[in-house]
């Protein structure tokens, strides 16, 4: 009877056309709890008290909203494995006296994070002042 139509059933008092729009849109909702679950490993929770699953929810929205921008400011041009597994090895040796010094392998993805954010740190060494300049700008963005 229904073969090849989907058929929706819903509680909105909206114009069908609105109601159409807002189900085209589900598939952001599921990709959202897909990335929750798979790349953030946010499951299984096994927490009972209303304050720590308060803060386990908070965690995962703010690491949720912290991704959807990067993958915005990278222009939509990298999968969200991709993003975290760089961000995971982007990792920084310090040499007491010197500085900063990267122990990361550069690429693409590392270079378009360079240029949205508008530092490097793949290349050279970062004396201490500069990590804290550095630190210090992305707390104003």
């Amino acid at each position: 009877m229904y073969d090849g139509l989907y058929a929706v059933c819903t509680n909105l008092e909206y114009a069908v056309s609105d109601i159409i729009a807002i189900n085209t849109k589900r598939w952001k909702i599921e990709e959202c709890f897909r990335i929750m679950k798979t790349e953030f490993k946010a499951r299984p929770v096994y927490l009972s008290r209303k304050d720590r699953i308060t803060a386990h929810f908070t965690t995962c929205f703010t690491a949720l909203i912290i991704y959807r921008i990067l993958e915005k400011k990278l222009h939509d041009k990298y999968t969200c494995e991709e993003i975290i597994n760089t961000l995971r090895s982007m990792d920084m040796m310090i040499v007491p006296g010197e500085g900063y010094i990267p122990t990361y392998t550069r690429t693409d993805l590392t270079d378009a994070l360079h240029d949205a954010f508008g530092f490097r740190t793949d290349y050279q060494i970062i004396s201490q002042k500069n990590m804290r300049k550095i630190l210090n700008q992305t707390k104003k963005k």
